[in-house]
Parts: C-alpha cells; structure tokens; sequence
C-alpha cells in the first residue's frame, strides 16, 4: 500500500515550508497520499487540504482565541485517524498548534516527525519534556539547534534552512549586492514588512507608517513598498489607503525586497529572508506592557532577531527593538540615521552577505523528506 503522510501547519510561512516538503516527498515516492491542515501552497503543490488553517493565524495572547478552532480540529483529525491512520505525522512549525497534534498521533501510534524546533533556546526551556514525550525526531532549521536538543535527549538533525530552497534563482546576497545601485543623489526606496499574521499587520504596521511619515520628511520623492501575505493584505492595503507612495502587492516578498535601500521589519523567518537579497534592515516588534513583563520569567536570550542569533557571538549585525512597547520613535531615529549615511548601509550589508553565506545551502525539504521516509520504514 502506498504511504499516508499527514501534515499540519498554522500560519503562511509553515504553508510555504510544507509545499516544499510535499514536492520532494513526491520525488522519493510518487505514489505517496500526502494530505493534512494547510493552506494554498500545499494544495499546489499536491497534497489533499481538510481545513485551511493560516489566514487567521495569530501570536501571543490574541492566538488564545484561536484555541476553540484547534479543539475542532483535533476532534476530527481523532477521528479521521481512527478511519485513516496516518503511516507518518509532520507538524511544520507553530509547536503551540502543532504539539496538540503530535500528541493525539503518538497515542494512536503514528510516528511524529516535527520540521521546524520549538525555540526552547530562547524561551520556556522546560517544554523539552513535552518534545521529548511527543516527537519521534525534530527537524531543525538552525545550525547550533542539533546539538542543543539531542544534549538533552531528543532525536534532532539539522536540515538545513528551507528559506533556501524557496528562494528564486539568483537571490543570493552576494549576487543582489554585487548590482544593487548605491542611494547617493536619488530618494531612498523603503520596505515595509509587517510579517505574515494578520495580528501582526494590525500591531506592527501603524509603528511602519510613522517610521514612513519621517522618512517623507527627511526625503522628498522616497517611496514605500509593503508586500503582504493573504493574511496580513486586508490590514496592508486599508491603513495605506491614504499613502499613495506606499505600493503594496500581495505576496510580493521577493520582487519587492531587492529594490529597497532599507527595510524596516517585524521579527522572525523576515529578517533572514531580507539578509537573503542583500537588503540591510532595522527590525522591531511591538509588545504589551503586561507581555514583556511576564517574558522576562520565560526567555533566556538578549536578543530576538533571527539574523543576530545566527550572526558569531550572537553580535547585533542589524539594530533590533524589540520588545517594542512605547513610542516608535528611537526605530524612525535608527532609519533615519541608516538612511543618511550610506556607508552604514554597505557596511550592515556586507555583513549580512558574510552571515547568508554561511547558511545558503539548498536542501532543506529533501533532507526532512529523507527522515520522514525512514521513519515510515521506507528508506531510501
């Protein structure tokens, strides 16, 4: 009988990583039934959808209310899997979703393959004992990763970053940099990355509008471009209404990004996505009050943006504010600044194109499809 492999994911960015791992499932084994909870991109890419699960996809507090939805869920993926089981399980990112699901899998018997750790590094360390009680193997997408979970007990491979796989041809840092026009004597083109989650665009993107009102200021004639996601578009494209120089596009990510000087982002899968074109940037990601205080129980590291935990020694290659819980104005103070020295500018990309080199390896979705496949018995 042909393999059953069930994938589930949360939000647009595990979407895309699970589109990729379908095709080169598909390429192992052509007959495989790949179906699960996704979105567009894994329906694209061949596998059978049963419940859309990222346009209304949310972090933090807001995500709570998303709790009666994962409940149905389960309850009828328990259901399928009495009629169905599954020879495999694959939670793609988002463990606050996906663990759930990986749970109700290993008490029906079906092997757990998790793409994508959990950051225990970062926060809430004593969730291992739910890693290690609920996953089978853990795919990671940070180098240092392997070694922290399987340190403490945790089957883990390091796969590669799929980010890399997804890129298109020609992405590379080195490649835009090498092209890319320098900003003295013309208005600068800014980016405006609110992330992929509608939450985020609603918490995240008015903190962008300010930060484009005094870039206007400063530069007469700049220009704006927010690309979206399905989730994030609605927010984009209703605030910007009265911007005429902001263009948004609907997943626009790639085409919009390497013509920017600057972007100016929210954390997470973004900031090394930018570092991937060659794009210097300034993140940030706005937090309530009540939210930082009770993270500084919860996070053992001193800095959240992807690029800098990547860079050696953890070093600050991009300004980073976040928490950011008040005024916007110290990250229009580090735009501005960046902006008005072009020399900052080359110097920032010339370490992300360092950094990016260092991690640029396609392959990310074969390696997970290899693992999967022994999992099921079915090596290759």
């Amino acid at each position: 009988m042909p393999a059953r492999v069930f994938i589930t994911v949360a939000e647009v960015s595990g979407d895309q990583h699970a589109a990729q791992l379908v095709r080169s499932l598909r390429r192992l084994d052509p007959a495989m039934e790949i179906e699960g909870h996704g979105g567009p991109l894994m329906r694209e890419a061949g596998a059978t959808i049963h419940r859309e699960t990222t346009v209304r996809a949310r972090m933090g507090l807001a995500g709570m209310t998303r709790a009666l939805e994962v409940w149905k869920l389960l309850r009828w993926t328990k259901a399928y899997f009495g009629r169905h089981r599954p020879d495999l399980y694959v939670g793609v990112d988002s463990p606050s979703m996906n663990f759930a699901f990986a749970k109700l899998a290993k008490s029906m018997g079906v092997p757990v393959l998790q793409y994508v750790a959990p950051q225990l590094w970062a926060w809430r360390e004593g969730r291992i004992k739910q890693v290690r009680a609920r996953v089978n193997h853990l795919a990671c997408i940070l180098p240092f990763e392997e070694g922290y979970f399987r340190e403490r007990g945790v089957a883990a491979t390091f796969v590669g970053h799929p980010l890399f796989d997804e890129l298109p041809s020609g992405g590379s840092a080195a490649a835009i940099a090498a092209v890319r026009p320098t900003l003295a004597g013309r208005p600068p083109v800014v980016g405006l990355l609110t992330g992929s989650r509608r939450g985020e665009a609603l918490t995240n993107y008015p903190d962008l509008l300010a930060v484009a009102a005094e870039v206007r200021r400063a530069f007469p004639g700049a220009t704006f471009l927010a690309p979206t996601t399905p989730a994030s578009d609605p927010v984009v494209v209703d605030l910007s209404r009265r911007h005429p120089d902001i263009a948004v596009a609907l997943g626009g990510f790639d085409e919009m990004v390497p013509r920017c000087d600057l972007c100016v982002t929210v954390s997470g899968t973004a900031t090394l996505h930018v570092a991937a074109h060659g794009v210097p940037m300034v993140v940030t990601y706005r937090m309530s009050p009540g939210v930082v205080r009770l993270g500084r129980w919860l996070m053992t590291t001193d800095t959240f943006a992807l690029v800098n935990l990547l860079a050696p020694g953890r070093t600050h290659i991009v300004p980073e504010f976040i928490p950011l819980t008040g005024s916007p104005r110290p990250v229009v103070e580090c735009a501005l600044e960046l902006l008005r020295d072009p020399a900052q500018l080359e110097a920032q990309r010339s370490r992300l194109a360092t950094l990016v080199g260092t991690l640029d390896h396609p392959g990310a979705s074969d390696n997970v499809a290899r693992i999967a496949m022994g999992l099921m018995g079915r090596g290759t």
